[in-house]
């Protein structure tokens, strides 16, 4: 799989996964850049004791002159601010020199999310590529294309090239801090929910199914999840397994040109939190975690779907009842999104783009009647249980309540039902959305007795 995977990259060449991987960092610089360039390793104290040193020992080993560039070397928390790409552009600039002594300069960046999103724009401003040593199996974005960066107060995905090399030490990643594997393991399973928010795309033709990117991403994942207690417990081969299935899904965006294969409507939940700056303990709340939390949402908003047999769909009721207009619909957001201007400014935008006229939602909704009986047997295959999923989750030492991130009960259910609006993409809750079934969902699920009780 990982030969196709090259083979339909956009951007990245070589890439290789395993443990002991970071010992051929030397072989791939060799192999990918011009004899005479010079790497500059960005790490941050940890990563530089953990891989930092072996790779740049071996880069000098094979002849490569090695500059080291140590983010925060006092140890602090650092995020991946634009201050921060700044400071590392800055610091990638400085090691090319001026005039006629000025050389070839490749960032690598040794470290996980951080550190690689930090290398990827900042090379990417500069014009040039780069490799990454990742550290821990914590995101999928070592082999995607754009950068997670908070940007004038708010994280945004800013757009870079993936890395030209990519090596994922998975020894090394089997011994990272649990946490972050958790992360890793939570962003994974998310795939999950979203592959089927994807098949109900391609049945009324928003976005179709892309073979290779849908098997590059579902083909293993069952297995990749298959051990969550092992991925805990820092076992290298299911570490592996995990890595492989995170770098796949980012080779998966490269072939398609789209986060589609990797993102559903748990990543909406997701960036919606990142609008606010979601913090917990002082601290941001990992992507996969805030990933995680949705997951589990749109799990539920998935079999409450399913429950429904949409065979026996009144398709005119529905047309009926969905606001004739988008102004209709438009005047509806401040009291979805309260006292939010950016949300409700994000929601009008995305949603121009994305609002089905009655006629539209006509055909789509008379496909879904069409195809229900087929289409839901395919969905009931593709998800995993609610309950399977909250267990690998609690195994993994991922968050299962959203208390666990600093969401209360009462703000999960209006983040939940501000998101459909999000994003100009098609997701199972826009199906909920287009049948008038929001209220019931959201009323089953933080009403009296339900999973999110609000009242408890």
């Amino acid at each position: 799989m990982m030969a196709d995977a090259l083979a339909n990259a956009t951007d990245t060449k070589a890439c290789v996964v395993g443990p002991g991987a970071a010992d051929g960092a030397a072989a791939m610089f060799r192999e990918l850049f011009p004899s005479d360039a010079k790497a500059i390793l960005i790490e941050d104290p940890r990563t530089k004791s953990v891989a930092g040193d072996n790779v740049a020992s071996r880069l000098k080993g094979a002849g490569v002159e090695v500059s080291e560039y140590v983010v925060n070397p006092d140890g602090s928390d650092f995020h991946a601010t634009y201050a921060k790409v700044e400071e590392v552009r800055e610091a990638i600039r400085g090691e090319r020199g001026t005039g006629n002594g000025e050389r070839r300069i490749v960032a690598v960046a040794v470290g996980s999310g951080t550190l690689n999103d930090l290398t990827k724009r900042a090379s990417d401003e500069l014009g040039q590529r780069y490799m990454v040593v990742g550290t821990a199996a914590s995101m999928d974005g070592y082999t995607a294309y754009g950068a997670a960066i908070t940007k004038d107060g708010m994280k945004q995905t800013l757009s870079c090239r993936a890395p030209f090399g990519c090596i994922v030490d998975s020894a090394v990643a089997a011994s990272a801090p649990r946490e972050m594997t958790a992360s890793g393991y939570a962003d994974l399973i998310a795939k999950i929910p979203a592959g089927a928010d994807w098949m109900l795309a391609d049945a009324i033709g928003s976005e179709a199914i892309h073979p290779l990117a849908w098997r590059l991403v579902q083909e293993s994942l069952r297995e990749a999840l298959s051990n969550p207690s092992g991925c805990a417990s820092g076992d290298e081969r299911e570490v592996r397994k995990l890595c492989e299935g995170l770098v796949m899904s980012g080779f998966a965006m490269q072939a398609m040109g789209s986060s589609r294969p990797a993102s559903g409507t748990e990543h909406q939940v997701s960036h919606y939190w990142d609008m606010e700056s979601l913090s917990f303990g002082g601290r941001p709340v990992s992507h996969g975690f805030k990933v995680g939390i949705g997951t589990l949402f749109s799990t539920k908003a998935l079999e409450f779907l399913l429950r429904h047999d949409l065979s026996r769909l009144d398709v005119e009721k529905a047309v009926a009842s969905w606001p004739s207009a988008f102004d209709a619909l438009k005047a509806t957001f401040p009291a979805i999104y309260g006292d939010r201007p950016a949300h409700i400014r994000r929601a009008e935008e995305e949603m121009s783009k994305k609002y089905s006229p009655p006629e539209r939602l006509r055909e789509e909704l008379s496909t879904f009647k069409r195809v229900w009986p087929e289409l839901s047997e395919r969905l009931k295959v593709q998800l995993m249980p609610f309950d399977e999923v909250r267990e690998n989750l609690r195994l993994v030492g991922a968050p299962v309540e959203p208390e666990q991130i600093g969401v209360t009960r009462n703000r999960f259910r209006e983040t939940c039902r501000g998101v459909p609006y999000m994003r100009n993409r098609y997701f199972g809750l826009d199906l909920v959305e287009r049948l008038g079934l929001m209220d019931e969902l959201l009323g089953e699920l933080f009403g009296p007795g339900g999973i999110w009780d609000t009242k408890e």
